[in-house]
């Protein structure tokens, strides 16, 4: 590193910086154990670096510019109060654009500043020929910007464990589910409902989405089935519970109900079989850029979905697929739901277990939460159907729901525990390594999970 490199994260370098910590929580928690204030040149930058980790650690967030102004009272310094709001204002008008490029240099920025603080120093000591400091100084400086997180350390981060923030969620429709999964689908989590053909997968994705946006989230529903406006047609008919085919008859009804909202819904249809991880990751970054922050991701649905991976078999494209939207889900720390086929077999039976999904060993490995939504040619007929829990990594798994499905507005009902339907009561599938629990202590242990839940 020469001089002129030392020269290289100035006062716009460091103002971007300052952006980035106010307006991205996410870049914050990246790098907080790096961050110091004593890597910034301006004072009043000092000043909100400090109150920034100051809050951070107390609170696990940004704070807010009405946070700052009430701190900023506090400074005794009625010069520096001023740059500090010149400062703020610059921060908060300045563009991140360049998000990805001051992630990627915050670690040779913290080095850089360290090491021209150590050469500063150096030189009193020089004088004094204390060698010993001078080399430890450069030494230090060389490793700063290193992440000094070793990770989880279990006796010391009790806290950590069982704080409200310790994971986030977004609810589905069904609150047997909710219960299931500790509240919903939760940050970074990949979710996956299987089913046969022409069953209502897609409309179970649209009751999941539909019910996140009257909850409040931002929902990106992403189709390489079926066109941007007819999804946005199912949603029309969710909203309004008007059924799909009779919609053109309730336009004003639809326009009058949609801008009260709580939550944002995007829409964006996408090429069958030709669109990969990076397209949906490049449009993500795009909405995000725009000043849309999605809290649920929806894709109808994953097999459709192209890899870039030469010479091998569709099995190892899925595995590739899934694999790379399982590492989307937890890069941007955003749930993502989706539905898979189940095979011939899957199809004709009254449930459909792990064993009949398509593919389905390789995607239940990958995924937090599957389940399956059998509808026999009856169940179709009559709207009926059953959900039957596949994998669970948040709690128990094994047990099948009665289905009341309306593929005409998507409104999905989740009710008893299915029993069979006075048939023969159903038994945990042994061999197929899902379920937790044997025959003969499953109605106790069920019973005892929603006693602890409800």
């Amino acid at each position: 590193m020469t001089l002129t490199n030392l020269n290289s994260y100035g006062t716009g370098f460091q103002i971007k910086v300052l952006s980035s910590l106010l307006t991205h929580k996410e870049f914050l928690v990246n790098i907080n154990d790096m961050l110091s204030e004593e890597y910034f040149d301006n004072q009043a930058h000092k000043w909100i670096i400090k109150e920034i980790l100051v809050y951070y650690d107390k609170y696990h967030t940004t704070p807010s510019m009405e946070i700052l102004a009430v701190e900023l009272q506090k400074c005794g310094n009625e010069v520096l109060q001023i740059s500090i709001k010149e400062q703020l204002k610059e921060a908060y008008r300045t563009s991140n654009d360049d998000l990805k490029y001051i992630q990627e240099e915050f670690s040779s920025f913290c080095k850089n500043q360290q090491l021209k603080r150590a050469l500063l120093s150096s030189v009193d000591l020089l004088k004094a020929g204390d060698y010993d400091s001078i080399k430890y100084m450069i030494e230090s400086a060389m490793k700063a910007g290193q992440d000094k997180d070793i990770g989880h350390e279990y006796k010391k981060d009790l806290e950590s464990r069982y704080r409200e923030d310790h994971r986030t969620t977004v609810p589905t429709p069904w609150s047997p589910i909710n219960k299931l999964i500790q509240g919903g689908l939760g940050n970074g989590d990949l979710g996956l409902i299987f089913g046969n053909p022409g069953g209502g997968k897609s409309w179970t994705l649209v009751a999941i989405g539909g019910h996140a946006v009257k909850m409040g989230y931002n929902v990106l529903h992403y189709t390489l089935e079926l066109s941007e406006s007819y999804t946005g047609r199912r949603y029309d008919a969710f909203f309004s519970q008007i059924p799909v085919d009779n919609l053109d008859k309730h336009k004003k009804e639809i326009e009058a109900l949609t801008p009260d909202l709580p939550g944002d819904l995007i829409i964006r249809e996408f090429p069958t079989g030709k669109t990969t991880t990076n397209a949906l990751e490049s449009h993500i970054k795009k909405v995000q850029d725009l000043g849309v922050k999605p809290d649920l991701i929806i894709i109808d649905y994953i097999d459709l979905l192209a890899t870039k991976k030469r010479n091998v078999d569709r099995k190892g494209e899925i595995d590739d697929i899934y694999t790379s939207i399982k590492g989307l889900a937890r890069e941007l720390d955003i749930p993502i739901w989706s539905v898979s086929q189940v095979n011939r077999a899957g199809a004709k039976d009254n449930i459909i277990e792990g064993d009949k999904a398509a593919g389905s060993y390789d995607k239940l490995m990958i995924t937090d939460f599957s389940m399956s939504l059998s509808r026999k040619k009856e169940d179709k007929v009559n709207g009926t159907g059953r959900l039957h829990i596949m994998k669970n990594r948040y709690g128990m798994d094994g047990f099948t729901f009665k289905a009341d499905v309306n593929t005409s507005t998507g409104n999905i009902e989740v009710g008893d525990e299915y029993d069979g339907d006075n048939e023969e009561n159903l038994q945990p599938n042994n061999n197929n390594g899902y379920n937790n629990f044997d025959s003969l202590d499953k109605k106790l242990l069920q019973t005892k999970f929603f006693e602890l839940n409800t």
